[in-house]
C-alpha cells in the first residue's frame, strides 16, 4: 500500500493542486494538519480519489466548519489531534507536533509516526518505528515537497511539487 503524507498546505491552494496531481496514484492520503481556511480541506477531498486520514494544525481555527467540510466527503475522516491507524499491516500514528511524534514513535506503539508543523523534511526512525515529517506544502521554506511511504518495504520517496 502507497501512502501519501502531506502537511502544512497553509492555504497555498495551487501548490496543494500539484501535489494532489502527483498523489493521485496512492492508495491513502494522510495529511499532518495546517489545512488553514476550510476551502482547502475541500480541495483535498474532491482532489484525491482514496481514503484520506487527516488531523488539525495549530493554524486550524475553524474547526468546527472543517468538520462540516469532511463530512460532505465520505472518504476524509478527520481524526481531530491524533490518528491511530492500521493501513497496509503496519500501525500508524499521524499528529502535528514533532515533539509528540517523537514521543509516539518512541513508545513502540507504532511502526510508522507521521508529523509536520515544522515545514522540515525528516525521513529517520526512533527505534523500530520510522518517523517522517513531509515537509510542507505551502513553500515557506523555499520547498513544497511530501512523501509517498510504502507499507509492503517500508521505503520512502520525496515528491518536489
Amino acid at each position: 500500500m502507497k501512502l501519501a503524507i502531506l502537511s502544512d498546505a497553509h492555504d497555498n491552494i495551487w501548490k496543494l493542486a500539484a501535489a494532489l496531481e502527483k498523489a493521485w496514484s496512492t492508495d491513502a492520503l494522510l495529511f499532518c494538519g495546517d489545512f488553514c481556511a476550510p476551502f482547502t480541506l475541500d480541495q483535498i477531498g474532491q482532489g484525491f480519489p482514496g481514503p484520506i486520514h487527516a488531523v488539525f494544525g495549530n493554524n486550524d481555527g475553524d474547526r468546527f466548519l472543517l468538520a462540516q467540510v469532511a463530512a460532505r466527503h465520505p472518504r476524509v475522516t478527520l481524526h481531530g489531534e491524533l490518528a491511530r491507524l492500521e493501513l497496509g499491516g503496519l500501525r500508524v500514528g499521524i499528529n502535528h507536533y514533532p515533539e509528540i511524534a517523537r514521543d509516539l514513535a518512541r513508545s513502540g506503539s507504532y511502526d510508522l509516526v507521521c508529523y509536520g508543523h515544522d515545514h522540515r523534511l525528516h525521513v529517520g526512525k526512533e527505534g523500530a518505528t520510522d518517523l517522517v515529517n513531509p515537509g510542507e506544502i505551502m513553500g515557506r521554506l523555499g520547498k513544497s515537497t511530501f512523501v509517498v511511504y510504502d507499507t509492503a518495504g517500508r521505503g520512502v520517496e520525496v515528491v518536489g511539487v
